[in-house]
């Protein structure tokens, strides 16, 4: 416990963390009430009749909130990099793979819990628009997950790369480039295959209760594609920092 608990202290006493926390709770908000608010009666009478999946539009927010996360699981590591107090951590703790699972528990248990403040504040809001209609359990369990899965991309990526700058820079392009090539490309089979295996198109689908049979891939099975990237880059940085110097 004493090294999730170093870990704690460390990532806490960043000044940064609240920042970005807060940023994430107030982007996942402001963005999904401005979704529900999009849909007015010049739109759509109702909801009902315009067959909207209110809790998905209620959660939009995620998309963006999830650029925050990145960037504090990019920080969580690359803070220490950075100032080369990594040294100092890999003396006191040479278990790299220990320490590095520490980080990874105590940024996963800070992120989901303001994920779950993010994801039910987006819901209550949303639902002061417009009735939020739907089974709300899995989309909202599901969006905290996102977030936390894209906190460990951002600390995987940055333990790879050794690097803030460039951890965040890899991990925005994974989340928010690859899936505007599908947007350009004209082939509907490329297209359906970067909706179903780029991270955050795949893990989207877990927020939609409507129509499931037209995803491009199943919410859960989509969930699943983010977390193997998020798994497999962080053995991969597990790999690499056993083997290289600080």
């Amino acid at each position: 416990m004493r090294w999730l608990h170093a870990e704690w202290t460390k990532l806490r006493t960043l000044p940064s963390t609240w920042w970005l926390l807060a940023a994430t709770v107030v982007l996942t908000v402001a963005v999904g009430a401005a979704a529900a608010s999009s849909l007015t009666t010049q739109v759509c009478r109702t909801p009902g009749a315009c067959h909207e999946d209110t809790v998905k539009l209620s959660l939009t927010g995620i998309w963006l909130g999830q650029s925050t996360c990145l960037v504090l699981g990019a920080l969580s590591m690359g803070a220490e990099y950075g100032t080369g107090t990594i040294r100092t951590t890999l003396t006191a703790m040479p278990l790299r793979l220990r320490l590095l699972a520490a980080k990874a528990a105590a940024l996963s248990l800070l992120t989901a819990a303001t994920g779950a403040v993010a994801a039910l504040l987006s819901l209550w809001t949303a639902n002061l628009i417009l009735p939020v209609e739907g089974p709300t359990l899995r989309a909202t369990t599901g969006s905290v997950l996102i977030l936390t899965l894209v906190a460990l991309l951002g600390l995987a990526l940055t333990t790879l790369l050794r690097d803030t700058a460039g951890g965040i820079t890899l991990g925005l392009g994974l989340l928010y480039i690859a899936p505007l090539l599908s947007d350009l490309l004209h082939s509907p089979t490329w297209q359906h295959r970067l909706q179903r295996w780029t991270p955050m198109p795949a893990a989207l689908s877990i927020q939609a209760t409507r129509n499931l049979d037209r995803l491009p891939i199943g919410p859960w099975p989509g969930l699943g594609v983010l977390a193997a990237y998020a798994a497999m880059l962080l053995a991969a940085g597990g790999a690499l920092l056993r083997k290289r110097d600080a």
